[in-house]
């Protein structure tokens, strides 16, 4: 049977209506480190996700601990929630989504990820209930979807604690629109590195590499704390070769970054532990050519269009390798360019959807 003209406009209207006015998904955002307390990737990976998918029409509120009559179809946990967490949101019927980092863990060597399996297969077995809950362990696989950053990450949710590789989706971080749309600009003479100076980002040993290979080397980022031993060295460092390590703390403002970017000759990111380097993914984004430690999350994410960097307490390999990068950046392709958080938004939106539609 084939509708009439006006028998299908009238049934687009009535769509449009439904759509207008079926009720909008609402999801509760929660996280159990205050923002306050330490700033970070973490922190714009939380606050980009929900602008994206309050973009893409996703009803998103912070979960307001004390206030017991908010209501969500979903909670979407950045971390791992404990046992007693999935039980109270499972009796009243909320479906969770969890977002750990496995920073440290994705950074580990095989032998070390086997040796760290075998012991919490052992804890699991002799230790109090209590204990084990409060590790998260369950959390992977009890909860309705887990998001991970990489394949790799993917891979250990699996692996190491037994989610349901069906209901593990690999979600990069995005990057926002300003860093795609910065103008092109000649390259000049420095390298970029933007990242918090802590030992974990490994900036100092940066620096002492750029130092001994004489490249510059634009450091951009901020300290938790300005008495920091490490961070001391690395302003000492800093005060003494002006000509080769440029440090005026962050920059104000993404466009400004985004013009840094554009500018830097390339991207250097040292750090022994990550889980999605949002700095390398805006430099992509921008065009830079990367230089990476050569950890699992790098090589899954950028795989060849990438050069990298073994982890290595050794000065003069580390800056035998940067001097090379430094060398050879201005003939080398830029990365391909990673996704928008819109495109983010989207895909987690679908995420929901499959998970609010499938019985539990």
């Amino acid at each position: 049977m084939h509708l009439s003209i006006p028998d299908f406009h009238i049934g687009i209207a009535q769509l449009r209506f439904e759509s207008l006015h079926s009720p909008r998904m609402k999801v509760l955002f929660d996280h159990p480190d205050p923002f306050m307390l330490a700033h970070g990737g973490f922190q714009i990976q939380i606050e980009q996700s929900k602008s994206a998918l309050e973009s893409v029409g996703v009803d998103v509120e912070w979960l307001r601990w004390w206030d017991d009559a908010q209501k969500g179809d979903l909670i979407h946990y950045f971390g791992r929630p404990n046992a007693a967490y999935l039980d109270f949101a499972q009796d009243k019927g909320i479906r969770m989504v969890i977002a750990p980092l496995l920073t440290g863990m994705g950074s580990r060597s095989r032998p070390a990820l086997l040796g760290q399996k075998i012991m919490t297969a052992i804890l699991r077995r002799v230790l109090p209930g209590a204990f084990a809950s409060a590790m998260g362990w369950e959390a992977f696989r009890r909860a309705d979807a887990c998001l991970a950053l990489t394949a790799w990450q993917k891979h250990l949710m699996s692996r190491m604690f037994g989610a349901p590789p069906e209901r593990v989706h690999v979600v990069p971080n995005g990057v926002e629109e300003i860093f795609f749309n910065a103008p092109a600009m000649a390259r000049g003479r420095w390298l970029i590195c933007t990242a918090t100076l802590t030992a974990r980002k490994r900036v100092l040993e940066l620096a002492e590499a750029a130092v001994r290979a004489q490249t510059p080397v634009w450091i951009i980022g901020n300290a938790y704390a300005k008495t920091d031993p490490y961070a001391r060295r690395f302003f000492a460092l800093a005060q003494q070769h002006p000509d080769i390590l440029r440090y005026e703390g962050p920059l104000s403002g993404r466009e400004k970054l985004a013009q840094a970017y554009r500018q830097a000759r390339g991207f250097v990111l040292l750090s022994s532990m990550e889980s999605l380097s949002l700095s390398a993914l805006e430099a992509a984004a921008c065009g830079c050519p990367l230089l990476l430690s050569d950890l699992p999350w790098a090589r899954s994410t950028f795989g060849a269009a990438a050069r990298y960097c073994p982890l290595t307490s050794s000065v003069g390999k580390t800056a035998a390798i940067l001097r090379a990068f430094y060398d050879a950046a201005p003939d080398l392709p830029p990365p391909p360019k990673p996704a928008t958080w819109m495109e983010i938004g989207q895909q987690i939106k679908t995420i929901y959807e499959q998970v609010l539609s499938t019985s539990r």
